[in-house]
């Protein structure tokens, strides 16, 4: 790797880190990046085994992340070329939890390491996929999953999408469901995200910030009892 492209990588590394810098500081960052995301909640034998995540990018971002990554000059962004810079990006979101945070209950629910992740450039925009399996999956019948995909410095403003915002995915029982909590969020319903999230976001923000950003939705999987 050259000198030019290490650099660069490392640059667009800092748009999931720099979060950090600013709390440090104690001042609330406003936006630098937009992310849309679509979640799969994920089963295996009749347990909430994880979630697959889709991360779409802004146009400034990917303009930024792909410049000088088309090696053949085809005009094309491979995943082989995206590689490296999804490795990157996923291994600089490791300190902040993926950003992705989830309880059962009042307990909080740990993730194991991150796979299956790639990039994809299309229509000129770029997209991060990956899995966060569940470290210890969780029985779906009469289940009440919580998770919220936030940054608490609001460096990075994560939105859901529109439509596919939180599906169900392969396998899952009859009856499952994933609801998107209410817009716009209210000082209530943000107050009970703090509640409910304020540890795994505080410690995802060095401690400083606990509350959501208020433009990121929590998301509640609920499966019926048999």
């Amino acid at each position: 790797m050259n000198l030019f492209k290490a650099l660069r990588v490392c640059v667009v590394a800092i748009g999931f880190s720099i979060a950090a810098i600013s709390l440090s500081g104690g001042a609330q960052a406003h936006p630098h990046v937009w992310v849309q995301t679509e979640t799969t909640v994920l089963f295996d034998k009749g347990n909430i085994s994880g979630l697959q995540e889709k991360w779409t990018f802004d146009e400034f971002y990917t303009e930024t992340s792909i410049e000088g990554l088309d090696k053949n000059k085809d005009g094309i962004y491979s995943r082989e070329e995206l590689q490296e810079l999804a490795k990157v990006n996923i291994d600089g979101m490791k300190d902040f939890g993926y950003f992705t945070y989830a309880k059962l209950g009042k307990d909080a629910v740990k993730f194991a390491a991150p796979k299956d992740y790639y990039l994809e450039h299309k229509d000129k925009i770029l997209s991060l996929y990956f899995t966060l399996p569940l470290a210890t999956p969780v029985p779906a019948q009469g289940a009440a999953l919580e998770f919220i995909v936030d940054d608490p410095s609001f460096f990075i403003a994560f939105t859901p999408a529109e439509k596919s915002a939180a599906v169900m995915g392969a396998g899952a029982p009859k009856g499952c469901e994933a609801k998107i909590a209410a817009e716009p969020q209210d000082e209530a319903e943000s107050k009970r995200l703090q509640a409910a999230f304020g540890a795994q976001l505080s410690a995802a923000g060095g401690g400083g910030a606990g509350a959501p950003s208020g433009m990121a939705k929590a998301v509640k999987v609920s499966c019926p009892k048999s």
